[in-house]
């Protein structure tokens, strides 16, 4: 009777619906709760009608961009960690820690190295 292990709830933000299908589907496939956003200005909608233990967010998107949903993130529940994900490489890279993502991750991402982080983040390791 593991009580840590109840069902985590993770919101996933990204603009490429693809992307974003893939990732649903895998985060489900691992037991997660998983919500969706196409992008950051439905993330943030999202992010004022429920808790979430954990967000994953593409970094460049219409509307508002992943570093600005992470802002907006850390300054409201600084605790929720935050994976920032990017086929943009070191520019948005270094905008999304300097907002204090917790992780940034280069696309495509593989699913390990995903599953591990969360893991890590979440305290389930």
């Amino acid at each position: 009777m593991n009580e840590s292990r109840k069902t985590k709830t993770i919101l996933v933000i990204e603009d490429d619906l693809d992307v974003l299908s893939m990732l649903v589907k895998n985060l489900e496939y691992l037991g997660y709760n998983v919500l969706s956003a196409a992008d950051g200005m439905e993330g943030l909608k999202l992010l004022d009608t429920q808790e979430y233990d954990l967000v994953i967010t593409d970094i460049v998107m219409p509307y508002v961009s992943g570093v600005g949903v992470v802002t907006a993130l850390k300054s409201k529940r600084p605790g929720i960690p935050v994976i920032a994900i990017t086929g943009y490489g070191k520019e948005p890279e270094a905008a999304a820690l300097e907002k204090k993502a917790d992780v940034v991750l280069a696309k495509p991402v593989r699913l390990a190295t995903l599953k591990g982080h969360i893991n890590r983040l979440l305290g389930e390791e």
